[in-house]
């Protein structure tokens, strides 16, 4: 099956999700505008309620529910920061929610979707396991699996940030995403091929997980080998559907480094003073690493997708590495 997702859908999800979700604020890069010699911008959703985009699909998915699906209550399988979003969904509409994480999230998302009230499963080493697995238990319990990125209604969420950014400065020439799934790269594209054709959407992956880079280049489905990596939201495998809505509406991706993604976490709490997870960093690293052509002179969107750092992680980063000796000497500039 064919997959769609318009313009409608998405003015439909905003007003969907308006009153429950924060409509993230967009932060010129003064210091990163002068390393590339482009104009760089972030949309900041480390900001968004739960700490990630993530809530933006989920509301539109949980808040479309029929009365009899949400008497059934949800379940989803999830890296973290999905599995927030939708146990805050399901929080809000007062139904229940069952979520399957592999084994290898972080304890601070963990610990979040329990405080959401949500039921915590832990199966798996991957997001892999964890889908197939709650797949399994919405065919035996009746829930509504809300998958993390291949839903048309996750997507339409997801492409609100589009929207939000495009009325308030429609003029990016490019709009860097950090990709997973495609879930919410193929949303913002949406938005961006609708108001303005002529943006560039560009997708962002890890190196230690490049499912989709590789599939996206081969236009068909590509096995990788995965590593581990700072950019765990973005781990793991990818479906066919939202790939091949992607061949049509995103433009490019590229690849970075684990050692960029370190490099942009860093570079984020020395300049601007925000926490940000690795998947968030991505289009920062994409920059700093110079892995993108033609960004000079140009107007440049960066996704931050989420915050959701661990402490401890930031601070070994930090501490480890010889690029930030003089953490504390540079100064403090959101302009």
């Amino acid at each position: 099956m064919v997959m769609e997702i318009t313009m409608l859908d998405i003015v439909q999800a905003r007003n969907r999700i308006q009153k429950h979700i924060t409509q993230t604020p967009l932060l010129h890069s003064k210091v990163l505008s002068s390393l590339t010699g482009a104009d760089v911008w972030f949309k900041l959703e480390n900001l968004q309620i739960t700490g990630s985009f993530k809530p933006r699909g989920a509301l539109n998915k949980v808040l479309s529910l029929h009365e009899n699906e949400r008497l059934k209550g949800v379940i989803t399988a999830s890296s973290g920061n999905h599995a927030q979003g939708v146990a805050y969904a399901a929080s809000l509409c007062g139904i229940t929610a069952l979520i399957v994480v592999p084994e290898t999230t972080p304890q601070t998302k963990q610990e979040a979707i329990k405080r959401s009230g949500a039921e915590l499963v832990l199966y798996g080493k991957t997001y892999d396991d964890a889908e197939e697995f709650a797949n399994r238990l919405a065919l035996e319990t009746g829930r509504t699996f809300i998958h993390a990125f291949n839903d048309p209604m996750i997507m339409a969420g997801q492409g609100t940030i589009g929207l939000e950014v495009l009325l308030e400065q429609p003029d990016f020439d490019k709009i860097l995403v950090p990709v997973g799934g495609g879930g919410l790269l193929n949303g913002i594209a949406t938005v961006a091929k609708s108001i303005n054709p002529a943006i560039q959407m560009i997708g962002v992956q890890s190196k230690a997980s490049p499912p989709w880079y590789y599939s996206f280049k081969e236009r068909r489905m590509v096995d990788v080998e995965y590593e581990e990596s700072l950019a765990d939201g973005t781990y793991g495998g990818i479906h066919w559907e939202p790939l091949e809505y992607a061949l049509r509406v995103v433009d490019d991706n590229v690849l970075v480094e684990e050692e960029a993604i370190a490099e942009a976490v860093c570079w984020m709490a020395q300049h601007h003073h925000y926490m940000i997870e690795g998947s968030g960093a991505l289009g920062i690293a994409a920059l700093l690493s110079e892995q993108m052509e033609d960004v000079k002179g140009k107007k440049i969107l960066c996704v931050i997708s989420g915050g959701n750092v661990e402490a401890s992680l930031l601070a070994n980063l930090i501490t480890s590495r010889a690029s930030v000796e003089s953490f504390n000497d540079e100064p403090y500039s959101q302009d």
